[in-house]
């Protein structure tokens, strides 16, 4: 029987050092792994927090800038609380109601990809 079991979206990336700075510094996120073929080459690493999984590609052919990343979760004004208290001086979002009977916090990253952060509003 098939069976799938995990969705990680690759976003893409061009400066490792803002990269790390919105995602880690700000949203939270801890880097599980960091890939080159070899010094000097493009980054390639895996962002987690919680169950979510990123990976973050400096490598042209694996993404395109821009790109969105829809998250279901929990404790979401928390988390809005949490990233509001950290400085981050390009990026101060809101909670949004949403349409599809959620609230939602998005963010874009220094490469224009965003991630929209949704929490039921019955639960």
């Amino acid at each position: 029987m098939t069976q799938f079991r995990q969705t990680i979206p690759i976003l893409r990336s061009f400066d490792e050092a803002k990269a790390k700075a919105f995602y880690v510094g700000w949203l939270g996120f801890s880097v599980d792994f960091e890939h080159r073929f070899e010094p000097g080459m493009p980054l390639y690493m895996q962002l987690s927090r919680g169950a979510l999984t990123l990976h973050v590609s400096e490598h042209h052919g694996d993404a395109t800038p821009g790109s969105s990343v829809f998250v279901w979760m929990t404790g979401l004004r928390d988390f809005h609380a949490e990233i509001m208290a950290r400085p981050y001086p390009n990026m101060r979002p809101g909670i949004e109601e949403m349409p599809w009977d959620a609230w939602c916090v998005t963010v874009l990253d220094p490469f224009g990809n965003s991630l929209k952060f949704n929490e039921k509003k019955s639960v």
